[in-house]
């Protein structure tokens, strides 16, 4: 019986590579309708700094009606602002800890006031502290769940309601391809993102019944930006770091698509795979 189970994994394995590659290539070759930003506002969590920042800039270039901070460090909100705003695009931010229900709720009426209703929120705030179990305390464990997990219920819950009364909204999570394939060292995160990608498939699928209103999640290989620095890989050249201009412009064109799921990059899928085969085999 061993036996039997073993060989057809082996036989389902190049059929799950050859699947992959055929979409890969379909989606490359066929040109999709893309949606217009003209009218949207759109909030991103963690917009001052890395991926975030890039993000607010690929969406402005894009056509984003407004664009909106959220973060916890005043300083790097404002210089992002103020160079979305050069661009001729309204942009406004708010120092806002996502790690915070109340503080979440709270500037989300005071964002629904001032700017309007968000359209496409874009929950990209997360926090790595880079250290084992045993090393960190219970409220760095915590914090770690709060921003990478529950930040995002809380976010959600905000704003998709009446994106569900417009009928128009777009709900985009900035994951990571840990959630799907861990790594020791790193608990806290990878049980953070592995529960945020449960949180997105759940929604995605709970959303398809829901006209105007879709779903993306990305999720990026590491990327090369102040929040990875330090991260060691064990085939560097094999795996080099992302280009978060990179991340940013496919998150984007993923949106404009209604496109899903989004791996970057797209060579992560033999590692999602691979893991699957071994668990089954």
């Amino acid at each position: 019986m061993m036996e039997m189970k073993v060989l057809g994994c082996a036989l389902l394995f190049p059929l799950q590579i050859f699947l992959c590659l055929l979409r890969a290539i379909v989606r490359f070759f066929t040109r999709q309708k893309r949606r217009d930003l003209g009218t949207d506002v759109v909030l991103i969590t963690g917009g001052g700094r890395g991926i975030g920042r890039h993000l607010a800039k690929e969406f402005a270039e894009q056509g984003a009606r407004k664009v909106v901070l959220w973060g916890r460090t005043e300083k790097c909100l404002k210089e992002t602002c103020e160079e979305i705003s050069m661009t001729g695009t309204e942009c406004h931010y708010f120092v806002c800890d996502v790690g915070n229900r109340e503080e979440v709720y709270q500037q989300a009426k005071v964002l629904r006031e001032k700017v309007g209703d968000v359209t496409i929120l874009v929950n990209n705030a997360a926090v790595v502290h880079g250290k084992s179990l045993m090393d960190s305390d219970d409220d760095a464990l915590l914090k770690t769940q709060h921003i990478n997990t529950l930040g995002q219920f809380w976010t959600t819950k905000a704003f998709l309601p009446r994106m569900l009364e417009l009928c128009n909204g777009h709900v985009v999570c900035i994951n990571s391809i840990l959630s799907l394939s861990s790594i020791p060292g790193a608990i806290d995160y990878c049980t953070s993102k592995a529960s945020s990608y449960a949180f997105m498939e759940s929604l995605t699928l709970g959303l398809l019944d829901c006209p105007g209103v879709g779903c993306t999640t990305v999720l990026p290989f590491h990327t090369d930006t102040e929040m990875f620095q330090g991260m060691r890989v064990r085939f560097p050249k094999l795996f080099p770091p992302l280009n978060p201009e990179m991340v940013a412009e496919r998150t984007v064109d993923a949106v404009r698509t209604n496109t899903a799921f989004v791996v970057l990059p797209w060579t992560m899928h033999f590692l999602v795979i691979l893991k699957r085969w071994d668990n089954h085999c």
